[in-house]
This record gives C-alpha cells, sequence and structure tokens, in this order.
C-alpha cells in the first residue's frame, strides 16, 4: 500500500487566487483521495478492475454534476471549484476522474441543458446521488474524430424509436444505468436520446486487454433494433453543436485533471530526488535532475494559471470551446511529459507500483487522445487564429 505524502506544489502563490470556498472544496476531495483512492488504486489498476465502492464518496462529495443547480441534486457550484475537484480526483487516477467527468459533463449537463423538465427531474437527482450511473455514447467504431459520420440512427414507429447502431471506447458503459446516445433521425440530423439499461436489444460488452485506464470500465454500446420512448429523445438541441456542447465542459475538466496527474508525478520526482543517493549524495543535488524538475515546476505553473484563467472565463459565460481546446491539449501534454521526466528521475522504480508515474503515463496517452486529440485540438487552435480550416 501506497503512502501518500502528496503536496501540491505552488510555485506562483496561485493559491491565493482561490476563494476559502474553493479551497475548503479542493481540500476535502483532496482528504477523500488521500484516504479512500491511493491506498487502494494500485491494486485495482493491476487487476484492470474499477473501485466501485468510490461512487458514493463521490457522489457525497458533489464530484457528479458540481454546476448543476440544486435544485436537480447538483452542487451548484462554481467552474473553478469544479476543476478543482476533477485536479484532485485525477491526483488521484484519470481512470476515477472520468467516471466522474462523465457522469457529470457528458450525461447530466446535456439532460440538464438540452432536456425537458420532465426529463431533468427524472434523471439528474439519481444521477447526482450516484444511485444511476450514466455513459455518452457519440464514438464509433469508425468514426472517432469525424462524429459527423455517424451511423447510428433511429427510425420512427408511433410512439417510439427505433434505434440501430453501435459505440465503443465508451467510459462507464459496463455497469452505467442510462445512456446518453447521439444518433442521426430520418432526415439525417443528429439528436440526443437516453436509452435505459433494461430496454431490449441493448447490451454493453466491456472492452478488456488496455493498457491504459485499467481502473476505469470501458465498453461498448450495441443496439440492436431497441424501442426508445419518444420522451427520452432530448428535445431542445439539434446537430452536433449539442455533443460538441458536452465535450467542450468534459474537456473544461480534463485540462484540470491532467494537471493534478502531473503535479503528483512531480511531487513524487521532487521527494524522490531528495532521498535517492548515488555517488555519495541525493541525486537532486545533480544538474540533469534539477533540470528536469525546474522545467516540470516551470510547466506546472504556466498551466495552473492556464486553468485559472479559464475558470474565471467559465464563470462569467465568456470561455470559447477553442480556449477550453488549448487547456485541455496543453495540460495533457505537460502532463506526458512531466510522467516521463518522474518516471526517469525514479529510476527502475518509476516502472513499479510503489510509486503511482507508470499508472499516470499509461493513463495519459488514453488522456490524450480521448474527447479531441492532440493533433484535433491542434487544429481547432489553428484554425481560430487563422480562420482557415485545415480539417478538409
Amino acid at each position: 500500500m501506497r503512502d501518500d505524502r502528496y503536496q501540491q506544489p505552488d510555485y506562483f502563490l496561485v493559491d491565493e487566487l482561490l476563494t476559502d470556498e474553493q479551497k475548503l472544496i479542493r481540500d476535502t476531495v483532496r482528504a477523500w483521495v488521500k484516504k479512500e483512492v491511493t491506498p487502494i488504486i494500485e491494486d485495482y489498476a493491476q487487476r484492470a478492475e474499477f473501485p466501485k465502492q468510490l461512487i458514493k464518496g463521490l457522489a457525497e462529495l458533489g464530484c457528479f454534476g458540481p454546476t448543476i443547480p440544486e435544485e436537480y441534486g447538483g452542487a451548484g457550484l462554481d467552474y473553478i471549484s469544479y476543476g478543482l475537484m476533477m485536479q484532485e480526483i485525477e491526483r488521484g487516477d484519470s481512470g476515477v476522474r472520468s467516471t466522474a467527468s462523465v457522469q457529470g459533463s457528458l450525461v447530466m449537463f446535456p439532460i440538464y441543458a438540452y432536456g425537458s423538465e420532465a426529463q431533468r427531474k427524472k434523471y439528474l437527482p439519481k444521477l447526482a446521488s450516484g444511485e444511476w450511473m450514466g455513459c455518452f455514447g457519440l464514438t464509433e467504431p469508425d468514426h472517432g474524430s469525424n462524429p459527423s459520420g455517424m451511423i447510428t440512427n433511429y427510425k420512427d414507429a408511433g410512439d417510439h424509436v427505433i434505434l440501430n447502431g453501435a459505440k465503443m471506447w465508451i467510459s462507464n458503459a459496463p455497469f452505467a444505468d442510462v445512456a446518453v446516445v447521439w444518433a442521426k433521425d430520418e432526415a439525417g440530423d443528429i439528436r440526443g436520446l437516453v436509452v435505459e439499461r433494461g430496454m431490449e436489444g441493448f447490451t454493453t460488452p466491456e472492452t478488456h486487454g488496455k493498457w491504459s485506464l485499467r481502473a476505469s470500465a470501458t465498453g461498448e454500446l450495441v443496439f440492436d433494433n431497441v424501442k426508445v420512448p419518444k420522451e427520452n429523445i432530448l428535445p431542445n438541441v439539434k446537430g452536433l453543436k449539442g455533443p460538441l456542447g458536452c465535450l467542450s465542459k468534459a474537456r473544461y475538466g480534463i485540462a484540470w485533471g491532467a494537471l493534478g496527474a502531473a503535479m503528483d508525478c512531480y511531487d513524487s520526482a521532487l521527494r524522490y530526488s531528495k532521498e535517492r543517493i548515488q555517488f555519495g549524495k541525493p541525486i537532486g543535488g545533480f544538474q540533469l535532475t534539477q533540470k528536469k524538475l525546474a522545467e516540470m515546476i516551470t510547466e506546472i505553473t504556466k498551466a495552473q494559471l492556464l486553468v485559472w484563467r479559464l475558470g474565471v472565463l467559465m464563470n462569467e459565460n465568456r470561455a470559447t470551446p477553442e480556449q477550453v481546446s488549448m487547456a485541455k491539449r496543453n495540460s495533457v501534454e505537460i502532463a506526458l511529459n512531466i510522467a516521463r521526466e518522474a518516471r526517469q528521475i525514479h529510476g527502475g522504480m518509476g516502472i513499479t507500483g510503489e510509486y503511482p508515474i507508470m499508472r499516470h503515463m499509461m493513463n495519459l496517452e488514453s488522456v490524450v487522445t480521448y474527447e479531441g486529440t492532440d493533433d484535433i485540438h491542434l487544429l481547432i487552435t489553428g484554425m481560430d487564429v487563422t480562420g482557415i480550416n485545415a480539417f478538409k
């Protein structure tokens, strides 16, 4: 069992930019991660199993739908508080943060933003409490970065529709009670539907053999002539702006979350560099090790300021999807680089479960790809600054 001695790096005193409430929320989640996640996560990652017992704690902390209004069971928090929550959870493990991100940003948010009042009252309180868990169906076997090419579709059949198709790489799918699924109607328009477990023809086979996000449950969504009541169609959105709006919320959480993984790797490497003796002194006393640590804390500090400013813009409803995209890509890139450098500082010990480095590194190889690959986010920024679409 790993001893969690984590201390957050804060080289530019970013804590002074936070309110007392925001710091209290962060510290509460951090304490929970140290008590409930760190002691067990290496074992669950080795067994490739999601620790379902964490669901109750995540719900009690308000990590499911933190920004959803309290009247629907959410915590009614601001976006910086939401980001800090994701930072602390991913400091524990990216897979656990994925579970929370999916529940809040990809399931609860679209029901709140695009759903009817009846749908909000039916689903959101149970999702917020963790009584029901959800998943988000957009990516298909042949359509990832190009979701507009999806072939999952439904046809009108009176008081219900008939849904056919498949989605893959879906976090939470194996145990989800509900799925927010994006499919084309008979006119070819993309619409959102809430599909419930138990509907005939709806199955969720689990994905095995992953080297990344091993403590997260991943699966497929398969729809074989599934009858979905028309009342389960989200009425207030049509087209790709629906799922892309959800992804912007989730990418915001990832921007903070991946930074948490970077901080954990840096903190572990810094401590190890002071304790590991070679050639008669701590390896932290050698120039090349100090270079690595200096570059790590520099990139972490820049990313801290970037996500904090993005949080301010989110709170003011001024943040653009392109700004969110930049922050997501930057945080994951620096986290991957820091994980790799931290592994070198740890030497051979860096590949063992005694330290979190290799688990973070493997997890981040998924985070750099899902919800917009590194390349896609670069093109989003490129299109935003040049005004020229390079996607086609």
